[in-house]
């Protein structure tokens, strides 16, 4: 977990206990753990979730984990090549920025 995180899961347990209790639970402890899809699958669907709905400024955060589960930075510049057709240039174009501003060193 980065400073970031770190930083936002403190807030999140300081101003919403209940926030943080269910995400923690449900969805890191349950949804994430669950073995029906691997993690790097999760990643995939979790960051092509965020580009549709324009939701860049949480990419980093997932892009990293992305890595940290098995995606390539390769196979995430192709995702986000197929979803241009899907959910748009102007989009697509905000979210390769934030896989641009990336250390990827060593994941292509």
């Amino acid at each position: 977990m980065d400073t970031k995180e770190q930083h936002l899961t403190k807030l999140f347990a300081e101003i919403a206990p209940q926030f943080h209790k269910v995400t923690e639970d449900i969805l890191f402890g349950q949804i994430w753990r669950d073995e029906s899809l691997s993690t790097r699958d999760r990643s995939l669907i979790t960051i092509t979730a965020l580009v549709v709905l324009n939701r860049v400024e949480q990419l980093p955060g997932h892009l990293a984990r992305a890595l940290s589960n098995g995606l390539t930075v390769k196979e995430l510049s192709a995702t986000m090549t197929h979803l241009a057709f899907y959910a748009g240039w102007p989009v697509t174009a905000s979210a390769l920025e934030r896989l641009d501003e990336m250390d990827h060193e060593g994941n292509d």
